[in-house]
């Protein structure tokens, strides 16, 4: 059932098994995993199926470094579905050193171990329709299946990993029929939950106190609370959560909000390849399940823990796009358009170039020049992504130079100064709007710089190649867009010690409970991958959970086999 909030009769109290807050991927997979299992649920979400500029201005804050960080109400959505109706459907599980306590890993270590949350991943990819759960390209295409690049035969740099791309499925849109129909299910909303109240003794969660833009306000009564708002929402909710504490909830140790990540990214060096251009397969391939998936190249685990390096992952990416000399009329018909295309990637396109009348001459210039690739090109991106309903990914451009930039994708390193907390400014619910303080360490960028080197090596080992880069600017090109998209990553981490985390092993706030935490926020470290599959994964493991705490009708052991 799917209700509108301000249906719901003034200073009334909605009662259930579960109450889960926010239907993003997180707060979707979970709440049908439950109602799957006989529980009882109430689903809220703040915004609606719709666009509301008042809604989405809930979100906004302030930055502490504006060329670091995007403004808060970026990269979120308020709406039904959150971030799926924006993410570009990359799939990749952690890896299982991501897990482990690494000395050379500020604050790694989590407290479980790796196969509870790959147990689940098979059920996560069915979810976001990522296809089989296998990521080894060997496995996926058969031995004799052409590598990412021709004689490149290396133990320590990997160039068989994969990422799954989903269609990308919008979870509002995908499970929208089953979240209308699911017994006992019921989603709300409109709903905006401005306060967890907690008890006087401040053990559990007494109930959550919910208003609308329209004025109306309720109450939910619940056995069991979670939240799944996304990394940044989760941190002022429970920080705006003082009706027992002052510091908030969960927040005895100061804690909450802290160890905030994302990822270190950015478009670095370049790769020469020796040969001709198709000794290298660079662009998105087909698995035989219809999933469109792509190589990568990574330091083998064991490297990493003989180097102390962070985990990283490199795309063979096109030269900068905002280098008209490339002469491609493709790459210069985005640039030109950089303006009209979405936030993040109308960002990325800037990448620091000049906008000067003469460049932008030039770059009209290629389009002018190379009307086959470009027409060509349009025509691929109608049929392959506008009309498509599983869409090719994004822009690859067939490489006739065999030179390449590297575009990073690597674990940011978990720090306690990085972090997200309240100002003194309200929105229109009256709730504290937030204040974004991310930071990075000269670590992360050793870590990268390291890594290269290790992959220029293998290149010149193997004599495949050279791979060269500027050691000092890398920083800059690493931090040039600053944190990396949505990423929103250990802001209420998870650990057993109640000191240097928020949530302990099962996802639960150590001092509530019956308060729960879903998403990103509970990442101990970042790992190299985009975290929605991992995200889906422990919604999963914490619906099995919750169902062996309530006892529920059918066996919780059947959740990761029954989601899909």
């Amino acid at each position: 059932m799917i209700i509108d909030s301000n249906s719901i009769p003034r200073d009334t109290s909605l009662v259930a098994d579960v109450c889960v807050v926010g239907s993003g991927a997180a707060g979707i997979s979970l709440a049908l995993a439950l109602s799957d299992h006989g529980v009882s649920v109430l689903l809220l979400e703040a915004g609606y199926a719709h666009e509301d500029r008042r809604t989405q201005a809930l979100y906004d804050g302030e930055v502490a470094n504006e060329l670091l960080h995007s403004p808060p109400d970026k990269y979120r959505l308020r709406r039904f579905g959150g971030s799926t109706l924006i993410w570009g459907g990359r799939c990749v599980p952690f890896d299982a050193i991501d897990f482990e306590a690494r000395e050379f890993v500020q604050s790694s270590g989590w407290p479980i171990p790796y196969d509870e949350v790959a147990a689940f991943y098979p059920a996560a990819n069915a979810l976001a329709e990522a296809g089989r759960c296998e990521y080894d390209a060997d496995k996926v295409f058969g031995p004799g299946a052409e590598p990412l690049i021709k004689g490149f035969a290396s133990t320590v740099v990997r160039t068989n990993s994969l990422e799954r791309f989903s269609c990308p499925t919008n979870f509002a849109v995908r499970y929208g029929r089953r979240l209308q129909h699911a017994p006992g299910l019921k989603v709300v909303m409109g709903a905006n939950c401005t306060s967890i109240r907690l008890q006087p003794n401040a053990e559990q969660v007494q109930g959550l106190e919910i208003a609308t833009l329209s004025g109306n306000r309720f109450q939910v009564a619940a056995k069991m609370y979670v939240l799944a708002v996304g990394g940044i929402e989760t941190a002022r909710l429970l920080l705006a959560s003082r009706n027992v504490t002052a510091a908030g909830v969960g927040n005895e140790h100061d804690v909450v909000g802290r160890y905030y990540m994302c990822h270190v990214a950015g478009n670095v060096g370049a790769l020469t390849i020796s040969g001709a251009p198709n000794r290298v397969r660079h662009s998105y391939e087909v698995a035989p399940d219809g999933v469109y998936c792509r190589r990568r190249l990574s330091i083998a685990p064991c490297e990493q823990r003989r180097l102390g390096l962070s985990n990283m992952v490199a795309r063979l990416h096109f030269a900068r796009i905002t280098d008209p000399a490339h002469r491609s009329g493709v790459l210069s018909g985005l640039f030109l358009a950089r303006n009209i295309i979405s936030y993040e990637y109308g960002k990325r396109l800037q990448d620091g170039a000049e906008t000067t009348f003469v460049n932008r001459l030039k770059h009209l210039r290629n389009v002018v020049m190379g009307p086959s690739d470009t027409s060509a090109f349009l025509l691929h991106w109608l049929a392959k992504r506008t009309f498509a309903e599983r869409k090719f990914p994004s822009v690859i451009l067939r490489n006739r130079t065999n030179r390449f930039s590297l575009e990073i994708h690597g674990e940011q390193i978990a720090q306690a100064s990085s972090r997200v907390s309240l100002t003194d400014r309200a929105d229109e619910l009256g709730m504290p709007r937030v204040r974004v303080d991310w930071r990075y360490s000269p670590d992360d960028v050793d870590s990268v710089r390291r890594s290269l080197d290790v992959m220029s090596s293998e290149f010149e080992r193997l004599q495949i190649g050279k791979l060269t880069y500027d050691s000092n600017t890398l920083e800059q090109e690493l931090m040039r867009f600053g944190a990396y998209g949505g990423h929103h990553i250990g802001t209420a981490r998870m650990g057993n010690d109640v000191r240097t985390s928020v949530v302990d092993a099962n996802c639960r706030v150590h001092s509530a409970k019956n308060l729960y935490v879903a998403g990103s926020a509970v990442f101990p470290t970042s790992s190299q991958a985009n975290p929605t599959l991992t995200i889906i994964a422990l919604s999963l493991r914490l619906a099995e959970h919750l169902l062996l705490r309530l006892g529920a009708s059918r066996s919780a052991q059947s959740v990761a086999a029954t989601s899909p």
